[in-house]
């Protein structure tokens, strides 16, 4: 019988996900090395260097037993909580929000680590939780203090972004944990008071935002720049786009933050409709894998892990698509994999490499 010249561990690795990820990758230097005006720096080169280095970690990532992830989930958890505390008395500041721990050779962004370890301590928490509690309180509140205690101290930094997608992602897991639907209609209902309290504690510039995204073209010139100048973008793609380096918008610097936030408005112009939905296309086919490791997986932990990271990445998409095309108020999502930056990378690239290692214990099982 002819072996294969594969080694295991390697044969074992979703290929087909794997070269998704690697083409959106690719396709976002070439959308960065276009908004540079055709050159690789200042932001194609290192953002290529760090996506090698990323997909090298999730591939390392892989090899982690799910036995691990389970002990490590409440432990990252609160050592991330630490360090929350720790950007507020020692935390540097940059951009006007103070989200960074210098550590000299290093700095750390511990509300970006929060969206996976919120994943992993809720998946964990009703993991063991025993079937007969979960529509009781016991059920509710710790889930309550581990969303609540993160999200408060990343609001204050202040990071509604990020906070949001820790919400978005702890609250998935309860519903899939099987909370009862009532909490979450209540929640709704409570939510109109509580968004209207929180509207007249926000900053000047979040207060802004929800009433620029509200109605952008009250000031076109000022506050409603970004979005009007992004729906521009994307309509005068068109189909087609303009063509490859032929952005205007980006080009000519109407569009603030082209390589960041607003990445696909600026890949949209010259790569038009058709870009746009192969992109968004090729995103759907990632979340869709992710959802199918979750359905395939034996053990709770795992099943709520893999969909709680599944639905991160989506929230990563839909939220910054949302923003760039004026459906959302623009609360600094980036377009993962795509955007230049580390953070949004990193966590992506992290949430797939759990994926592969639950994947790598699925087909193990099944294999038994």
């Amino acid at each position: 019988m002819q072996r294969s010249i594969v080694p295991a561990p390697l044969a074992r690795l979703p290929w087909r996900m794997l070269f998704t990820v690697i083409a959106i990758g690719s396709f976002g230097l070439v959308v960065l090395y276009s908004a540079a005006g055709g050159s690789i720096r200042p932001w194609a080169f290192s953002q290529g260097s760090r996506f090698i280095l990323f997909i090298g970690m999730a591939i390392a990532m892989s090899r982690v037993r799910e036995a691990q992830w389970k002990a490590i989930a409440f432990p990252a958890y609160t050592i991330l909580l630490l360090m929350l505390l720790g950007v507020e008395l020692l935390g540097k500041i940059s951009g006007g929000s103070q989200r960074w721990l210098d550590l000299g050779i290093i700095r750390l962004q511990p509300s970006e680590m929060m969206k996976l370890a919120i994943i992993l301590a809720l998946a964990r928490f009703y993991d063991i939780l025993p079937a007969g509690e979960i529509r009781r309180w016991n059920a509710i509140w710790p889930a309550a203090l581990l969303i609540g205690l993160p999200a408060m101290l990343i609001l204050v930094q202040p990071d509604l972004g990020t906070a949001l997608m820790v919400v978005a992602g702890g609250l998935t897991i309860t519903f899939l944990a099987g909370l009862p639907l009532r909490l979450y209609v209540g929640g709704l209902v409570a939510l109109v008071p509580l968004a209207w309290a929180a509207f007249h504690t926000m900053h000047d510039y979040q207060r802004k935002r929800v009433l620029i995204f509200l109605d952008p073209e009250s000031d076109p010139l000022g506050a409603g720049y970004h979005i009007s100048q992004s729906k521009i973008a994307i309509g005068s793609g068109g189909v087609f786009g303009k063509g490859f380096l032929q952005g205007t918008q980006s080009h000519l610097d109407y569009l603030p933050e082209g390589h960041t936030d607003f990445v696909f408005a600026t890949m949209a112009e010259e790569w038009g409709l058709i870009g746009g939905v192969g992109l968004i296309f090729a995103f759907l086919m990632v979340i869709r894998w992710g959802m199918n490791v979750a359905h395939e997986s034996r053990s709770r932990f795992a099943r709520l892990t893999a969909a709680g990271l599944s639905t991160t990445i989506f929230f990563y998409v839909a939220i910054n698509l949302m923003m760039v095309m004026g459906l959302a108020p623009v609360v600094g999502i980036p377009l993962p994999l795509v955007s230049f930056g580390g953070s949004a990378m990193m966590t992506v690239l992290m949430c797939l490499g759990i994926l592969m290692s639950i994947d790598r214990d699925n087909q193990e099982k099944n294999n038994r």
